[in-house]
């Protein structure tokens, strides 16, 4: 595959070259192998472009089984809009970058997707869109169709990756067991390492009754008074409708803010890029059923708030505010939002609730299920003296990371603002 034809407006442009001269594995059968010519193969370079294809990035998002909520068009788009463009910081400290957004289409239908953007660290690395404010990152793989037929899409999706990462290391991280990217690794010809990244803690998607089965009967009968304590203090539920999302996350953030004041809150919360990203696709995600905003009401007055974000397999509770006078009534703030996620996800075909990323203590009373997050890096031939440096460093500061937690470990405590 030839290096795609540029233009001077930087618009998507074809992969043009022929599929067949970019690395594959060895093994494709005969007739996986005549099938790459029914794939065309488009790069994405352009905001207005990037926007354009909405309807069908949205339909192939709900049709690859893996996909969370951070691969939704109305985040990635959102996060390109807020953090990845003009002067502001992308992803993880590095300037500005391109956007190399990959769309592979089999006979005209978009079949697989990876949205990337270019970076220089210092050396070229492409990285996924929605930097460190996204818990999961993935490409996009048509899991409707037969395992074959999905099985051509993923090689197709990595010829594709390879032909950029001749000229960039491709650093996935956050990717969640079970991803999406996980195919495209297992068929990297290329050099490629794989590093822990964050924990995160889960749940099954099933009624509040199921969850409080799961633990030892001393612990969900405290639970259960925490429950009964919630409802005699008469705090209403209310999602709110997509028109009202603006001012809603504007209350939820002041919440937020309110919650964690001299508590440890993260920075990025307090910014404007992060409450322009978050009212924005916020309110494109609830129109869409990709997200819900609830707010929770006492005596009229809003006191708490929170923001999960859905997809087909899995829903998250991503940021929540709630007013600190809760905690002087001994409000359990966190058992109220599980059970309200808990009422929506349960037996809508959802099989996860995720508690995302974060392994505070509070978390593992729930007994979840403790998942680790991987780091992908895949590069071309050429680049790799550039893959293991890049290793060696990421290496290095997870085992100083993993040292700073034991200590913080010892000394006791649930740390910061996780959500």
């Amino acid at each position: 595959m030839a290096s795609p034809t540029r233009t001077r407006a930087g618009r998507a442009r074809p992969l043009r070259a022929p599929v067949s001269s970019v690395p594959v594995p060895a093994l494709l059968t005969a007739s996986r192998s005549r099938a790459v010519t029914d794939f065309t193969t488009e790069l994405c370079t352009d905001t207005a472009r990037f926007s354009a294809i909405a309807p069908e990035w949205n339909a192939l998002h709900r049709a690859s089984r893996t996909a969370t909520p951070f691969q939704s068009h109305a985040w990635l788009y959102s996060w390109w809009l807020s953090y990845g463009t003009g002067g502001r910081t992308g992803a993880r400290g590095s300037g500005p970058g391109r956007l190399r957004v990959v769309l592979v289409r089999r006979r005209g239908e978009l079949v697989a997707a990876a949205a990337l953007m270019r970076v220089r660290r210092p050396f070229p690395v492409l990285v996924p869109l929605g930097g460190t404010i996204s818990d999961f990152s993935d490409v996009l793989l048509d899991d409707s169709r037969t395992e074959e037929e999905t099985d051509a899409c993923a090689d197709a999706l990595t010829r594709a990756l390879a032909e950029l990462a001749r000229t960039a290391v491709i650093d996935l991280r956050e990717v969640r067991p079970g991803a999406a990217a996980e195919r495209v690794r297992a068929r990297w010809t290329g050099p490629r390492r794989r590093l822990a990244d964050s924990t995160c803690l889960e749940l099954p998607a099933v009624p509040m009754d199921a969850l409080l089965a799961r633990l030892p009967a001393a612990r969900a009968q405290r639970f259960r008074a925490k429950l009964r304590k919630l409802d005699a203090l008469g705090i209403e539920e209310r999602a709110v409708p997509p028109a009202e999302v603006p001012a809603a996350v504007s209350r939820m953030l002041e919440l937020h803010r309110l919650q964690w004041e001299g508590r440890g809150i993260t920075p990025e919360h307090l910014s404007a890029r992060f409450a322009e990203h978050l009212t924005r696709s916020a309110r494109s995600m609830v129109a869409t059923g990709d997200a819900r905003l609830t707010e929770f009401r006492l005596a009229g007055t809003v006191v708490a708030a929170d923001l999960t974000l859905v997809s087909g397999g899995l829903a998250g509770g991503y940021l929540y505010g709630a007013d600190p006078a809760l905690r002087a009534r001994k409000v359990d703030v966190a058992t109220m939002l599980l059970r309200r996620g808990a009422r929506e996800s349960g037996g809508d075909g959802r099989t996860t609730l995720s508690m995302l990323r974060g392994n505070e203590p509070y978390k593992h009373h729930w007994r979840p299920e403790t998942l680790r997050n991987q780091r992908l890096l895949l590069a071309g031939p050429a680049l790799a003296p550039l893959l293991w440096l890049l290793f060696a460093r990421a290496a290095g500061r997870e085992r100083v990371a993993a040292l700073v937690k034991r200590l913080r470990g010892r000394e006791g405590g649930e740390g910061g603002d996780k959500r």
